[in-house]
């Protein structure tokens, strides 16, 4: 059984980027190596912040919406351990 995780990684310019993997750490790996989003490849390196594991794709993929929907502060509350 694969793990599905939503991750929230912190650029190098101070946003925020929140993405879906498999295996997070080899995400990071491959967002420093320049392949990535898009987003991060102007912005590195990206370190991880945040990340929160679920049994089904569609729940990961369900939170990561959530969260692109949350304004930074919202983010910066949840990074930080509280709830969002």
């Amino acid at each position: 059984m694969s793990e599905h995780a939503v991750y929230i990684v912190r650029c190098h310019d101070d946003t925020y980027y929140t993405g879906y993997a498999v295996d997070v750490t080899q995400r990071i790996a491959t967002h420093n190596a320049g392949k990535g989003a898009k987003y991060t490849r102007a912005r590195l390196p990206v370190v991880l912040v945040h990340q929160e594991v679920f049994a089904t794709k569609s729940e990961a993929m369900k939170r990561e919406y959530a969260i692109k929907q949350l304004t930074r502060s919202q983010k910066e509350r949840l990074i930080q351990g509280g709830t969002s």
